[in-house]
């Protein structure tokens, strides 16, 4: 069984304002072995060229670190205007600047809760849209090295990836693979630990985030929590990331805000047609553990204009928690 290693996506600690070697020197200095680089905050663009992208190589290697880089896209459309866009560029450059970096994982998110709103695309004219745009970019992602990492985000569920691999005649760990958000799995009305299983081969990065899921009058409601707060269980999707053949690298992506699913509208749940019933028990069996945990004070919410004051105490916090989870786990812990 493999070891895992303990860092931080970038999007977390964005209000401490660090340009992305900097960052990495806070990881280092908190305990982290390594960040998944989401994105570059606008202010930073300008810097990353040749030369920086070396600078941060040297310095990961140097401390023993892993980096994993961003910067790509699977949805051929303009997010807010649904304008249909030619992607390949931009693959191209982040699996350029993946390459210089000596990292084998770029991680793309094109946005999210497509299907929360009847006038955008349906998901099906998404998945063909996406699979037509992603073939054509094979050869390029495999001359580089590269594997584009999609995140399970609100618009793909773990069946419809299933799907997109096959409409795009991928197999695990070529050029294709997923971003595992154990979180937003509850938001895609997924059981976590269900959702793992489902797409367990294809996993080749992380956003590790726990979180929780309540029943509310408007619908269910879920958010993120720190590490060991919520009701995910962390430690037995740690457990099946290691039995992978190919190392995986746990990033902490932690935030505020909530999410609110409005389950009880016949037209949204009908977006879900995956959905068994089942596997809808267990989520409100998730909800029920909430309203244990919130009284017990556990699964404490986050408001999205509070994170900037505690981002940086909770990050830490959570580092320490999740090798807890893992030395607790066998001695997972890389």
């Amino acid at each position: 069984m493999g070891r895992l290693q303990v860092g931080i996506d970038s999007y977390g600690p964005i209000p401490l304002g660090l340009e992305p070697l900097a960052l990495l020197e806070w990881a280092q200095a908190h305990g982290a072995d390594g960040v998944q680089f989401s994105g570059i905050e606008p202010e930073f663009q300008p810097k990353i060229d040749r030369e920086y992208l070396e600078e941060m190589r040297e310095y990961a290697q140097g401390e023993g670190m892993y980096i994993e880089w961003g910067g790509a896209r699977h949805i051929p459309r303009d997010m807010e205007s649904w304008v249909e866009e030619d992607i390949f560029d931009v693959n191209r450059r982040a699996a350029e600047e993946a390459a210089i970096l000596d990292t084998r994982v770029i991680r793309s998110c094109s946005g999210g809760l497509m299907r929360w709103d009847p006038a955008n695309p349906a998901t099906e004219t998404l998945l063909r849209e996406t699979s037509e745009a992603l073939k054509v970019q094979r050869s390029m992602l495999r001359d580089h090295g590269v594997i584009l990492s999609i995140e399970l985000h609100f618009e793909f569920t773990t069946f419809e990836l299933y799907r997109l691999f096959d409409m795009c005649e991928a197999e695990p760990g070529e050029w294709l693979g997923i971003c595992l958000d154990t979180m937003n799995l509850l938001t895609m009305l997924e059981d976590p630990v269900s959702g793992t299983g489902r797409i367990l081969p294809w996993v080749t990065s992380t956003h590790i985030k726990d979180g929780a899921l309540q029943l509310t009058d408007d619908g269910l409601i879920t958010w993120p929590t720190a590490v060991g707060d919520g009701i995910i269980d962390l430690t037995t999707i740690a457990v099946m990331l290691a039995s992978l053949e190919h190392p995986i690298n746990l990033s902490i992506e932690d935030h505020g805000g909530e999410f609110l699913l409005p389950v009880g509208e016949s037209r949204f749940l009908a977006e879900f047609p995956d959905l068994t019933g089942e596997e809808y028990g267990l989520l409100m069996e998730m909800a029920d553990v909430t309203d244990r945990r919130i009284g017990e004070g556990a699964c404490v919410k986050t408001l999205r204009e509070s994170w900037p004051d505690v981002c940086e105490e909770r990050l830490i916090r959570d580092i320490t928690s999740l090798r807890d989870i893992l030395h607790r786990s066998n001695g997972l812990e890389g």
